[in-house]
């Protein structure tokens, strides 16, 4: 029996259980905290900072892999000089933890960017406001996620407070209709295989809703699409599921937003949506076993996320009703202390109508948070 470590106590790492037990592989979690999202499965709870916690966590497993992309390069280099094997790489994993790595290397690739500059001075930072109409992007390289570590910037002084975390990353502000993501996965023998590109809608810079296949993508981009995603998993070394988010233009162009190396927000419509699920895939992947198919289930799937409405929010005592209500819904908690904002679970319908299964999503989800 193959033993995958996955490093982070979050929802990700809770939702690899079921699919590790249906494929005979035993998973270990290195959870943060006790009483994690994950605690089902965790083995072992320490400080992924430190080198001797995390080296001995992967004594007992065979392959290790990741919740989150957060554990230091030099720790996990310093495994893999050691022997130990882990997918995503750290080669890999320092372009989804500094995004200015991955500009820089996403256009040695000649993939589709936003123009971007590395942000050093005032002085920079004025130049590239100047040249992209008085309104950019800023973005800290390291640590953000979620909407948090960017800003809509005007002028230089509502940036200045970020300036301790130089070199900076901006970017021009795309002019677009939708957000777009492209996941894909890619095993360690390099067979690749793509999910089809799905629309995601976001509220207050966190993903609200996840539209599978994307409405109304023509097949040049639905294509173009998974190009890219094979462009990236191919030139970054990934190993592992990848989620490429991306922007549709309103000339119609995609470009590349952010990159994820794990099991990503956009793919949890594929839990009951495709035929294997992205937590199935990331296993597959990272144990070197074939990958699955990625062909949907139905015709269409919404996921909608259930985000806390405030630090007293418990959607599961709502749980019978959203079902006795909403028979064709399927939900999932993540075990998590309510907060307001905080991705407490989600919804997923699937059905051969998008515009049903988006209705009864948002209904189910409306129940299970407000009764």
């Amino acid at each position: 029996m193959v033993k995958i470590g996955v490093i982070g106590g979050g929802q990700l790492a809770r939702m690899m259980v079921p699919p590790a037990v249906a494929l005979g592989l035993e998973l270990k979690v290195l959870a943060e905290t006790e009483g994690s999202s994950a605690a089902i499965a965790a083995t072992q709870v320490g400080d992924y900072n430190k080198l001797d916690v995390v080296r001995e966590f992967a004594k007992t497993v065979d392959v290790i892999t990741f919740d989150h992309e957060h554990v230091p390069l030099v720790i996990l280099e310093t495994l893999v000089a050691e022997g130990f094997a882990v997918h995503p790489s750290p080669n890999a994993l320092r372009f989804a933890q500094n995004k200015l790595e991955m500009r820089r290397r996403l256009g040695a690739l000649n993939l589709p960017m936003p123009d971007w500059a590395e942000i050093n001075t005032r002085e920079e930072l004025q130049e590239f406001l100047d040249a992209h109409g008085g309104e950019i992007i800023l973005k800290t390289p390291i640590g953000g996620y979620d909407g948090k570590g960017v800003r809509v910037i005007r002028n230089v002084a509502e940036a200045e407070d970020w300036f301790v975390f130089a070199p900076l990353l901006a970017e021009e502000k795309v002019s677009f209709t939708r957000e777009l993501a492209q996941l894909s996965a890619r095993s360690s023998t390099g067979e690749h295989r793509a999910w089809p590109l799905v629309q995601t809608v976001q509220l207050d810079g966190v993903c609200a809703e996840v539209l599978a296949p994307a409405p109304d993508a023509n097949d040049a981009t639905l294509a173009y699409a998974v190009e890219i995603a094979r462009g990236v998993a191919e030139g970054l070394d990934v190993t592992g599921v990848l989620a490429v988010e991306m922007f549709e233009t309103t000339d119609g162009r995609l470009v590349i937003n952010e990159l994820a190396m794990r099991p990503h927000n956009s793919g949890h419509f594929s839990i009951e949506g495709s035929v294997t699920s992205q937590f199935e895939q990331h296993l597959r992947a990272v144990a070197g076993l074939p990958l699955g198919s990625t062909d949907m289930t139905g015709e269409s799937a919404v996921m909608i996320n259930l985000l806390g409405v405030d630090d007293s929010n418990d959607f599961v005592v709502h749980y019978a009703h959203a079902m006795q209500l909403h028979p064709h819904a399927k939900f999932h908690t993540y075990g998590k202390a309510a907060r307001k904002g905080r991705k407490m679970g989600h919804v997923t319908v699937v059905a051969s109508e998008a515009g049903w299964a988006l209705a009864e999503a948002r209904a189910a989800a409306a129940v299970l948070l407000h009764g």
